[in-house]
């Protein structure tokens, strides 16, 4: 059985999309994603998954900058719905909770159902750790706020479900190896996406010019992302995704005319678009 690392404790969102999309790995908690990749560098785990951007709190800079400094490549693309649920103790009354614990983020998403409820709010390290200590340090007037994952693993009971004020949440995660795919998907295998960064050059209207060629070979860029390389603030790396297949005659003249432009560029995977952004497309 091949090895999957993700960041976090057992019963967080990124072990629940290591169970749901890749059941047939091992999945194994690591406490930083500096931790994750090095398991992947050195050989403990063969993938690794990372959340990469979340509908509500916005990218995870951690992978941005983690990412291209190391030989790996993305093989896969997942969107995990965000759901939290309300939990505590077998047995616990839930007139009788007094104060509720989970991530800071956590606690924002889900202040509706903390006023509700008469809660008294306190912060913590993480949703998944919450539960942990709340099994390790029994207390009836204490409730958290947690994956369903999380209440299964650590033997509590849903007070009440879907407590997330927002109710369209979702956490893009990626799926990496050391190399990337031996091979990448066939061009025909069904929508594609391609990952890159590429630094410009330093002459007038670089970025634009490099742009260009996306435009006219009519190949759609859905993410583009500026973040500076080195404390300097004079040099910016851009992180880019596209729509298509480097093997696609309308991608790969796009991607000539970049390198054109820049200073370097590499990519980071070719790999299928998950099955969300067909289903989502437009959709309010």
């Amino acid at each position: 059985m091949k090895r999957i690392a993700y960041q976090g404790e057992p019963g967080s969102n990124s072990d629940a999309a290591c169970q749901i999309f890749t059941p047939d790995r091992e999945a194994k908690p690591y406490p930083t994603f500096a931790h994750v990749f090095d398991a992947l560098l050195n050989g403990e785990v063969e993938e690794a998954m990372v959340p990469v951007e979340n509908a509500v709190a916005g990218r995870v800079d951690d992978i941005y900058r983690l990412l291209p400094e190391h030989p790996i490549g993305i093989v896969s693309e997942y969107f995990l719905p965000i759901k939290m649920h309300l939990m505590a103790l077998p047995g616990a009354d839930p007139k009788g909770l007094k104060y509720v614990r989970t991530h800071p983020m956590a606690l924002g998403q889900c202040a509706s159902a903390i006023t509700r409820h008469g809660l008294l709010a306190e912060a913590a390290r993480d949703t998944a750790g919450a539960a942990r200590e709340l099994k390790e340090n029994p207390d009836m007037a204490v409730a958290v706020i947690a994956p369903e994952i999380a209440a299964d693993h650590y033997g509590l009971q849903i007070v009440e479900r879907d407590v997330q004020d927002i109710e369209r949440n979702y956490t893009r995660f990626l799926r990496l190896t050391k190399d990337g795919a031996e091979e990448w998907p066939d061009l025909l295998s069904g929508p594609i996406l391609t990952s890159m960064i590429f630094k410009v050059r330093n002459i007038p209207s670089a970025l634009y010019k490099a742009m260009g060629g996306f435009a006219t070979n009519g190949v759609n860029m859905i993410k583009l992302e500026s973040y500076q390389e080195d404390a300097n603030f004079t040099s910016t790396r851009f992180h880019a995704e596209i729509e298509g297949h480097p093997d696609d005659p309308s991608v790969r003249r796009a991607l000539e005319e970049l390198g054109y432009f820049t200073e370097y560029m590499k990519l980071l995977g070719v790999y299928p678009a998950d099955a969300y952004r067909a289903n989502h497309a437009f959709k309010s």
